[in-house]
């Protein structure tokens, strides 16, 4: 029952708290939310450390049957091996942190229950999605998850910018979820079954086969594997789909670190991993995969260099840590995107909410230009931002250190043109990493403070039950690299990963990693080191610098300043000419052509026709004498006609 237990758990606590939320009271509401995602979180931690080690092959608990339709036939089972069993320990740490958190954070709203109701449910969503045994329940948690983002995104719904915010992440993932289900309609027309097991034992039947389409001979495994990672694009905000990541900074702290750090963000990376059998068939799909991963890993790294709000700055610091993980497994490392995907779950959530933390101080500031100088007045929160900033960036030893750089050194040991890019962009975007994260710890904590004056003597450090999270995420960020770097991709992966994950090559890159030049091993240290040396001359030494080159609005700080203009350039494509053509179907379409021809229509003419009629009713003996003789000479005209 352990497995249920931890699926279940969360959804109870969603319905206890939206629906007895304001008759058991406010606090008890989210007391009920937080205890349940306690236990939730300690069962998960049961499976992960007693469970997993005596499971030599998957183990799959079957609950009722889901679909039963034809040849269809789809049951709602727990799926658990290696794969599950990490995801379930950072979906649910992570989550009952942030529970913990936000007892604190969002003491003053006065809609915590629904708060509550929502983070619970969006947790359910993503175990849902995470234990998935099949395709369909995974499309079910997957699209859960999208519609818990949109309520707790839009939470604060009175916000235009957050009921914005909220519609615009439902439909980008849309864009992304329409090639998610082709993929699945593919994979179920070409084996017959959506079961993983099913599908993954079939896989290599279908390696090298074709169909046509358009024309075209099409490979089967490329295609299906694309349409698949298109999905994972949307969810996990990669290049051209990445837009509404930043703005789903509308929705509280709490929100931002749950999304951003461990769970919906990362389903994208879980869903190309547990497909590993699909894509290790299709190079030209894992060459996709690496492409748009690098990208993204440097895009996201260049446009968050002169982000002002301290949460987009940790958001696009996100969106590019995303980019490491997807070109680790399109080089085939997917170990090692696993790996990261796991430490940046510490570090990523303890800066939005050491983010939280520091707006919480100054009463809702997040503008870093209005910060500064307050390290001596929050001081465990510095120190904790500290903390997650070097597991970032990569100093040595922590978190980061283990993983990111497991992830670059297997791109250059791939040996492909790919993976020569991907170690190129992925160093760059290192430099930057670490100069946008050392920006906004100076702009933050240090220099002379920049914002209203009177709010000095109300900064203090934010009370235990939100500092006690920081404090268990921040020892994860320092000791999670060290600790679990032989399981994850160390001596130990192939017995700890087991049949979760499967490679096809003789020799992988993450095995390779060990033999690459010294230079390579040394290179991530040197753009971290070049990144804080770039931010102290700018922050620190020269502080009035920065501001003088914003003020100058030279064309290359307005491009990366915008975002690459890719909102104006979709608002350009997309959304106006959409606007228009909603109009035109709503004016023309609708009004003229539908309602105008018919009920409207008719309606108007036989008003207009009635009208007429009553018009012969004038109330004058002589004109009624005058009607009827004329009806008698036509019907005697057409009686004289008939009879002849």
């Amino acid at each position: 029952m352990i497995y249920q237990t931890i699926l279940l758990l969360p959804l109870f606590g969603a319905i206890l708290a939206g629906v007895l939320g304001k008759r058991v009271g406010e606090h008890a509401a989210e007391y009920l939310a937080t205890g349940l995602l306690c236990v939730t979180a300690f069962l998960s931690l049961w499976v992960f450390f007693f469970e997993l080690p005596h499971m030599e092959v998957a183990k799959t608990v079957p609950l009722f049957t889901f679909l039963d339709s034809g040849s269809l036939q789809v049951d709602w089972s727990i799926r658990v091996d290696a794969l599950t069993a990490v995801m379930l320990v950072v979906v649910t740490g992570v989550s009952a942190l942030v529970h913990i958190y936000s007892i604190g954070y969002m003491h003053d709203d006065p809609q915590r229950p629904r708060f509550f109701a929502y983070l619970s449910l969006f947790t359910f969503a993503m175990l849902a999605l995470v234990t998935s045994d099949n395709f369909v329940q995974l499309f079910f948690g997957w699209e859960g998850v999208g519609l818990a983002s949109y309520l707790l995104i839009g939470f604060w719904y009175k916000k235009p910018s957050a009921n914005a915010a909220a519609i615009k992440a439902f439909v980008v993932n849309r864009v992304g979820d329409f090639g998610f289900a082709l993929g699945i309609f593919a994979v179920f027309f070409v084996f017959g079954s959506l079961d993983f097991t099913t599908v993954f034992e079939a896989a290599k039947g279908q390696a090298g086969k074709t169909f046509e389409f358009a024309g075209f001979q099409l490979d089967v495994m490329t295609t299906i594997c694309l349409l698949l990672f298109m999905g994972a694009m949307g969810k996990s905000a990669q290049f051209l789909l990445h837009t509404w990541l930043p703005d789903a900074m509308e929705g509280p702290t709490p929100v931002s670190a749950l999304i951003h750090a461990a769970t919906m963000v990362t389903a994208g990376v879980f869903l190309v991993v547990r497909c590993s059998p699909l894509f290790e068939l299709s190079p030209v799909a894992l060459q996709v995969v690496t492409i748009v991963g690098a990208t993204t890993a440097f895009f996201a790294a260049t446009v968050g260099l002169f982000q002002n709000d301290i949460k987009r700055v940790v958001a696009y610091s996100t969106c590019s840590q995303l980019g490491y993980m997807f070109f680790a497994a399109g080089v085939g490392a997917y170990q090692a995107a696993m790996f990261h995907l796991f430490t940046h779950a510490f570090f990523k959530a303890l800066l939005f909410l050491g983010s939280g933390s520091v707006i919480h101080a100054l009463a809702g500031e997040q503008d870093m230009r209005r910060m500064g100088g307050i390290y001596k007045m929050i001081p465990y929160t510095y120190v904790l931002m500290l903390i997650g900033t070097l597991a970032l960036t990569g100093f040595p030893f922590l978190a980061g250190f283990w993983s990111k750089d497991a992830i670059i050194e297997s791109a250059f040991a791939a040996h492909t043109g790919v993976g020569n890019y991907a170690f190129a962009l992925g160093i760059a975007a290192a430099a930057m990493t670490s100069f946008y994260s050392w920006r906004l710890i100076f702009m933050t904590f240090h220099g002379k403070f920049r914002g209203d004056h009177h709010a000095l003597d109300h900064i203090h450090d934010s009370p235990p039950v939100m500092m006690v999270p920081l404090v268990i995420l921040g020892v994860g960020a320092v000791l999670a690299g060290f600790v679990f770097y032989e399981d994850f991709i160390g001596h130990h992966q192939a017995h700890f990963w087991g049949q979760a994950i499967i490679n096809l090559q003789e020799h992988t890159a993450l095995e390779a990693r060990h033999h690459v030049p010294d230079w390579v091993y040394f290179a991530p240290a040197v753009a971290m080191l070049l990144g804080f040396a770039v931010a102290w001359y700018y922050y620190i030494d020269h502080p009035e610098r920065p501001a003088q080159m914003a003020a100058r609005r030279g064309p290359l700080y307005l491009f990366l300043y915008n975002k690459w203009y890719f909102d104006e350039l979709y608002d350009f494509l997309f959304v106006r000419p959409a606007k228009r053509l909603g109009h035109f179907l709503w004016k023309t379409g609708d009004g003229k052509v539908i309602d105008g021809l018919g009920p409207d229509g008719v309606s108007a003419g036989i008003v207009d026709w009635t009208r007429q009629v009553v018009r012969l009713q004038t109330g004058y003996l002589y004109h009624y004498a005058f009607a009827m003789l004329i009806g008698v000479a036509i019907f005697a005209t057409w009686f004289m006609a008939a009879t002849q």
